[in-house]
């Protein structure tokens, strides 16, 4: 595993995040990924070989296995971690497009070139959507699993010993699962911080949203308060202009005669 490549794509999901959706990251990378690496990987990796049957008949042992364990674990929480992170990385591409996008207009248009996009990573318009979806989309997958694991492994729980009869087994056999107590903490582990993520992705959508409808409530308002204000200075609604009636005539109150005020004007300033 390339780690570099690994951790670039971790620094751009973080870049492009919220508050809740680098906590998330964190709880993805730590108590999901780091764990199934290192430790439960460990734990189911000779589950077939250890598990074992009282009876020497062929293809009993094979039977019951796979009665009783149709998908592994490990790949069932491999396939669960893959679909999970993907929407990240649809996000991280839209950005890269819209950056993309922006060169090619510099490079075509030159100095009349006119910004699309100041800050790429904005979630507005399009890339809003793709972050919204992405967050739907990573809870929606983690409901999925849980329902799968419930639905294979009742309440999340292995027991000691399952009871086969399918044939080729003779009767009813005694089988015997491996490590039970320690495949049950890891699984009833994994189980809790699946919920954890889903419950993240629900705040952080729930959260998007509300910023959302804030943002086009604080824009209504601040159109009805421009409009109001317009109002309030013109209230006849002529724009500042007055209709007089034919009969009006203007009232011209007569003026005393002085220096500073000639009765008469030059030729030059009548003129003018």
């Amino acid at each position: 595993m390339n780690w570099g490549v690994f951790e670039g794509l971790l620094s751009g999901v973080n870049k492009y995040s919220t508050a809740f959706g680098r906590i998330w990251l964190s709880v993805v990378f730590i108590f999901r990924l780091l764990v199934y690496l290192v430790a439960a990987e460990k734990v189911w990796s000779d589950d077939h070989k250890d598990f074992e049957c009282n009876t020497r008949q062929p293809g009993c042992t094979n039977v019951c296995f796979d009665h009783f364990f149709p998908v592994s674990h490990i790949r069932l929480w491999a396939l669960q971690l893959i679909l999970v992170t993907c929407p990240s990385l649809l996000v991280i591409m839209h950005v890269a497009y819209r950056e993309a996008r922006e060169q090619r207009l510099r490079e075509t248009k030159g100095d009349n070139y006119r910004c699309i996009y100041p800050n790429p990573g904005k979630k507005r318009g399009g890339l809003w959507w793709t972050y919204l979806l992405s967050l739907i989309f990573k809870a929606g997958v983690d409901v999925v699993f849980l329902y799968i694991f419930f639905r294979f492994y009742r309440n999340y729980t292995l027991p000691r010993v399952v009871k086969c009869e399918l044939p080729p087994c003779p009767n009813v056999v005694d089988c015997f699962i491996s490590q039970p107590t320690e495949k049950n903490i890891f699984t009833v582990f994994m189980v809790v911080t699946t919920c954890v993520c889903v419950v993240l992705n629900l705040i952080e959508a729930t959260y998007l949203i509300g910023k959302r409808c804030h943002e086009c409530q604080q824009a209504r308002g601040g159109d009805s308060r421009r409009h109001s204000h317009d109002t309030s200075a013109d209230p006849t609604g002529t724009g500042g202009q007055v209709f007089h009636g034919p009969d009006y005539r203007l009232h011209t109150a007569a003026i005393p005669l002085t220096a500073s005020c000639p009765s008469t004007l030059s030729e030059d300033e009548a003129g003018s």
